[in-house]
């Protein structure tokens, strides 16, 4: 893993992130024109290492070809996050970052440090898709194609309301604030996991084949793994910037969301899970009209959102291999 210092970053809501640093790794090498470049930015409870499920040798992505680019979003606890942070913005006082900031951070990153000249393609899972778009509307002459998975956008008004209940579980904890409330970080678990999956999920029994027992099981190793990884002030900081989640609020399109869809005239193949139960086909199919260049490509799975999770449904794969070939060709 590598480093990137940005300074003090000033934010879109007019804070400043202090001594800001972005953590990242890459794979493969660039070519000659700097145009070789596959920009993977990390998910929710994600970091570039989880992102390496999504290429390799002989994949759609695949470093022999591709300078890929895995970038650690803010919050992640790699790059400055609540966590981590100079200590006078640490924990409950850390600035809101959204995911504009994110992004143009990471334009930052390759434009100014690793010597890019174009991007091939933006992909991501979920939160790593929300930023694919914004790539997409906020750097239409440099991005060639874009591959949001499990993504929006705009992060709906049923999204923002799931999101409220995962973080209402979490600070019913009266010891939320000191970053670790064990109790919290398990109800956020618990509450997380219902919305992860889908209904046919746990009613037919998928779960076993993921390796659990029963449901409890699989409820006790989601807990286990925020309990083990997770600081409550990340996942929070992490819960904002989603909430905002929408490519026109910003100066460049100052809210104007059709015409930010418009304005992404990279090649798009959007690819919703017909049974995600917070990013529904629905939102994208109402995106996909408003862009000049893009296809959806509805999966279907009972594995609902968590269907892209690295090694979850090789099925999937291949089908978001054959989508990421067909932009790239």
């Amino acid at each position: 893993m590598e480093s990137f210092d940005l300074g003090d970053v000033p934010l879109l809501g007019g804070e400043t992130l202090s001594n800001a640093v972005l953590a990242y790794r890459t794979y493969g090498r660039l070519n000659a024109a700097g145009d070789n470049v596959v920009v993977l930015p990390t998910f929710y409870t994600g970091t570039h290492v989880r992102n390496e499920g999504f290429f390799g040798p002989g994949r759609a992505i695949d470093p022999e070809h591709h300078f890929v680019v895995s970038v650690n979003m803010f919050g992640n606890g790699l790059s400055t996050s609540p966590s981590n942070a100079a200590p006078l913005q640490r924990g409950a006082k850390f600035p809101r970052v959204t995911l504009y900031d994110n992004v143009r951070c990471q334009h930052r990153l390759l434009f100014e440090k690793l010597g890019v000249q174009r991007i091939a393609l933006v992909a991501g899972w979920s939160m790593a898709g929300c930023q694919a778009y914004h790539w997409g509307a906020l750097y239409p002459d440099v991005v060639d194609a874009i591959v949001p998975f499990c993504a929006s956008a705009k992060t709906s008004p049923h999204n923002f309301v799931f999101l409220e209940g995962v973080k209402a579980a979490l600070q019913a904890d009266p010891l939320w604030e000191a970053g670790s409330p064990v109790r919290g970080l398990k109800a956020f678990a618990r509450v997380y996991a219902g919305w992860a999956y889908s209904q046919t999920f746990f009613r037919d029994g998928h779960y076993r084949s993921l390796g659990y027992d029963s449901i409890e099981d699989l409820l006790v190793d989601w807990e286990n793994d925020h309990v083990d990884n997770w600081n409550a002030h990340d996942l929070l900081a992490k819960i904002w910037s989603w909430q905002q989640g929408d490519i026109s609020a910003n100066p460049l399109y100052g809210g104007d969301f059709h015409a930010a869809l418009g304005a992404i005239t990279a090649r798009a193949v959007v690819i919703p899970c017909t049974q995600d139960l917070y990013f529904p086909p629905e939102d994208n199919e109402l995106e996909v009209a408003q862009m000049p260049n893009a296809e959806l490509r509805p999966y279907d799975s009972p594995f609902g959102h968590c269907v892209a999770s690295p090694g979850n449904d090789a099925a999937f794969a291949e089908f978001l291999d054959d989508a990421i070939r067909d932009v790239l060709t």
